[in-house]
């Protein structure tokens, strides 16, 4: 079974809507792999205590991807190869993206830019 990062598209439409059996089944398996930023922006919106509380605890029982310096740097390296090719992304979406490459996972996502993100590096979409 290989490692599941979930961006935080994704985890706003399950969050929301309840969508997401591959999520869901994903999280049953423990092969969910939580982005620091992706937290950061889930954290980020408006929600009551109670809310926010459940979605730490949530959260908290994830393993967090590695953001140590050499990732950083590795997202930095990312981000710089994307723009020569003609594509620019975020910061935090390279971070995502560079959680599943270091993973050698599979990104669940909703972003389109994942996608053109995926013909030039060997991102494996869910």
């Amino acid at each position: 079974m290989s490692a599941l990062v979930v961006d935080t598209s994704s985890w706003v439409s399950y969050l929301g809507r309840g969508e997401g059996d591959a999520l869901e089944e994903a999280l049953a398996e423990g092969r969910v792999h939580l982005p620091p930023v992706v937290a950061a922006e889930l954290l980020s919106g408006r929600m009551t205590p109670g809310r926010r509380r459940a979605l730490e605890e949530l959260l908290s029982d994830l393993p967090l991807c590695a953001a140590d310096r050499d990732h950083w740097f590795r997202v930095g390296t990312l981000r710089s190869s994307l723009a020569a090719r003609g594509l620019s992304v975020s910061t935090p979406d390279a971070h995502v993206a560079q959680c599943t490459l270091d993973l050698a996972g599979a990104l669940l996502t909703e972003d389109a830019v994942f996608a053109r993100m995926a013909r030039f590096v060997p991102l494996r979409l869910a």
